[in-house]
């Protein structure tokens, strides 16, 4: 079930994007110089949450949110080139780290068949520790009550989950999570590839690859 971070080339999962950013001239405090001097737009995946840059071709005006193909498989109408070299929380910019959360949670709530069902099929990752306690307010006392309901029946919706386990709002729990693994500074990665900042010995759990298999989605 656990899967250690293996070094390999780093190829993007996602074929479409949300812009967090757009700078038409170019990001002037940029570690690398040729993306100081041109059109440049940070976004994040809308599967995997994968975070990424890439150029705009010329003449493209984007919006934040709007969604863009970056895929290798068809027709990038508006983007010239997307960068292989992941990017990190640590180099967003500020415009991007403000319309992060929104934009997750707008992902989430796209994706709600899949956050259910990992509700319903998330498992331990030790003999003592469940996958349900790394969800930012889920203790001992609630992963009890999420397995003891689910054997009853399958979750169905977000409004079940938080109608039958008391939960206050799990898209938020799910977002905050989220947003956690993509800083990299956690042990466990119940969604996202580990980031390049992560700890050595940072253990990918890759839940959202194994339920998009399961629900053909």
């Amino acid at each position: 079930m656990l899967s250690r971070r293996r070094e390999r080339k780093f190829t993007i999962p996602d074929d479409y994007a949300n812009v967090l950013d757009y700078m038409p001239t170019g990001n002037p405090v940029d570690r690398h110089p040729q993306h100081r001097v041109r059109a440049i737009a940070q976004a994040i995946g809308t599967k995997f949450f994968t975070l990424v840059e890439f150029y705009p071709k010329r003449g493209v005006d984007l919006q934040i949110g709007e969604e863009v193909f970056i895929g290798l498989h068809g027709v990038r109408d508006k983007v010239e080139y997307v960068f292989n070299e992941r990017l990190m929380y640590a180099d967003l910019t500020s415009v991007a780290k403000a319309n992060l959360p929104e934009v997750v949670r707008k992902l989430v709530l796209r994706n709600e068949k899949i956050f259910v069902e990992f509700f319903n099929r998330a498992g331990p990752i030790t003999i003592r520790f469940h996958a349900f306690e790394l969800l930012p307010g889920i203790g001992k006392k609630s992963m009890w009550l999420v397995l003891e309901e689910r054997k009853k029946s399958p979750f169905k919706s977000f409004e079940d989950i938080q109608n039958r386990v008391k939960i206050n709002d799990p898209v938020k729990v799910i977002v905050d999570r989220i947003l956690l693994e993509l800083r990299g500074e956690e042990k466990y990665y119940i969604f996202i590839e580990p980031p390049p900042n992560a700890p050595p010995n940072a253990i990918a759990l890759r839940y959202l690859e194994r339920l998009y298999k399961i629900l053909s989605i």
